[in-house]
Order: C-alpha cells, then structure tokens, then sequence
C-alpha cells in the first residue's frame, strides 16, 4: 500500500503506477521490482510471517523470528 508518494511496480509484462492510497497484491512466485517514481514513496508491506526479510538469501542480517509490535 503506498502512503505518499508514487510506485512503478515492474513486471516481466508491464508496468503498473500506485498513487498514495493505492495498492497491489503480487501473488507467490511473481518476479516484480518496486521502484519510487520521483525522491521517495512511503509503502505499508504485508507479508506472511513465514517470508524471510532477505528473501531467499540467510545471512546475518536475516530474522528468523518475529517479535510483536
């Protein structure tokens, strides 16, 4: 979800513009890269608990668990 700000989401297909208040679902699998069109773009990221902060990729800077806010 985009708070401020505009995002171009690029997929292998297309690409798609978010104005604040706006949002995407990517499904499981997609490739996709976010981009901040113009200084910054503030996001809200929902994600499963299960998805590692690094991706696929475990290095010390992985978190393996979550605390709650």
């Amino acid at each position: 979800m985009v708070v401020s700000g505009t995002l171009r989401m690029h997929f292998r297909d297309r690409d798609i513009d978010l104005e604040a208040g706006e949002f995407i679902i990517v499904p499981h699998g997609i490739e996709h890269c976010p981009e901040a069109v113009g200084d910054e773009c503030h996001v809200v990221l929902l994600e499963p608990n299960t998805t590692l902060n690094t991706g696929n990729v475990t290095s010390d800077r992985t978190v393996h668990t979550l605390s709650r806010i």
